[in-house]
């Protein structure tokens, strides 16, 4: 079983937000650019980059998409910080 995972992450108020982020995700829109621009986590700044994570580190629901979910494919996540679209990179 995988013990960490890489991911990026668009964080925003509203899920009909996050499900237009991912509807521009799926007719080509770069997620960077995306999360530069819509993103209220920090990590919006650098593209939504969370880099490499161990198991635990995050929220749960987060945490079980990073590391049960398909890669590659945008993910639609409530936490108690909001609305997450979250691209799981890798898994180590």
């Amino acid at each position: 079983m995988a013990r960490t995972a890489a991911a990026l992450h668009i964080l925003v108020k509203h899920r009909q937000q996050a499900e237009d982020l991912i509807k521009q995700l799926e007719n080509g829109a770069k997620f960077d650019v995306l999360a530069k621009k819509h993103s209220s986590c920090p990590s919006g700044k650098s593209g939504g980059n969370l880099g490499e994570f161990k198991k635990g580190q995050m929220v749960p629901q987060f945490d079980k998409v990073c590391f049960t979910g398909e890669l590659i494919t945008p993910h639609l996540v409530k936490t108690k910080f909001g609305w997450h679209v979250i691209k799981v990179l890798y898994r180590t």
